[in-house]
């Protein structure tokens, strides 16, 4: 049987999500309500670039939002894009370990190059039937929630 790894298993994994289009949002959150999935999980979704790393200082209005233990970031973002959140992250110490998957609709390898090479943990490519999102949530539970360890988050 597997066993939940987190370092807090009573609590929740907070997933901040980072997605402009409100149809992605919507599609990503009733995936993480309909996917089986060992653990328990609470979405945060934020729409812009800026949005994003306020919430990642918890500054403003994002002060009483947990710190996350994985970011789902898109790329197409209003003011700083996907890439330039990615590369804050992981120029900020308190945030570099963070585990960030790029969540896109680009399958452009350009795209792909420049996420991992500012040091993206994965590149996934949204799936064009809605259906499929609950697909993509059941694997990231099984990697990243229940196979592999998250950093610990400052709490």
């Amino acid at each position: 049987m597997a066993t939940h790894i987190h370092q807090h298993v009573d609590e929740p994994i907070d997933v901040l999500l980072v997605d402009d289009n409100p149809g992605d949002v919507r599609l990503t959150r009733e995936a993480f309500e309909t996917a089986r999935t060992t653990v328990e999980t609470e979405l945060h979704a934020v729409s812009t670039g800026d949005e994003a790393l306020a919430a990642l200082s918890q500054s403003d209005e994002y002060s009483a939002v947990p710190p996350p233990d994985l970011v789902l970031l898109d790329l197409n973002l209003p003011g700083h894009g996907g890439c330039d959140v990615l590369e804050r992250i992981r120029n900020d110490r308190r945030l570099r370990r963070l585990p960030v998957l790029i969540l896109t609709s680009s399958a452009d390898e350009d795209d792909v190059s420049r996420c991992y090479t500012a040091t993206a943990n994965a590149y996934l490519t949204k799936p064009v039937d809605p259906g499929e999102f609950v697909s993509i949530v059941e694997a990231i539970d099984r990697f990243w929630f229940e196979q592999a360890r998250l950093p610990p988050t400052d709490r």
